[in-house]
């Protein structure tokens, strides 16, 4: 599945039609999702846990159904927003 799939998939499960909704939804969702994700890792290094990869796994996808929304609410595809990105690391580290 490529990136613009999965935005394709993941927007038909949006219910909230007005921009400032979904950009409020999209940029509160991803700052918990974010925290969700700290979780397992903080319990694996401070509390001798084992990694939970599978919920680890599960959170990552939630944060990426927020992206898409804000991705989407903004006017891009995640397939743009990623070949930004490259760009922008191959500016900074040269190979």
């Amino acid at each position: 599945m490529t990136f613009n799939e999965y935005q394709k998939e993941a927007s038909r499960t949006v219910l909230f039609k007005s921009i400032k909704e979904r950009l409020n939804l999209a940029a509160l969702g991803i700052g918990g999702e974010a925290g969700e994700c700290i979780e397992p890792v903080k319990k694996y290094l401070f509390h001798s846990t084992p990694l939970d990869i599978h919920a680890l796994a599960l959170e990552l996808g939630d944060l990426l159904w927020y992206l898409s929304l804000l991705a989407d609410s903004i006017g891009y595809d995640l397939e743009e927003v990623a070949n930004m990105n490259i760009e922008k690391l191959l500016e900074r580290y040269p190979v």
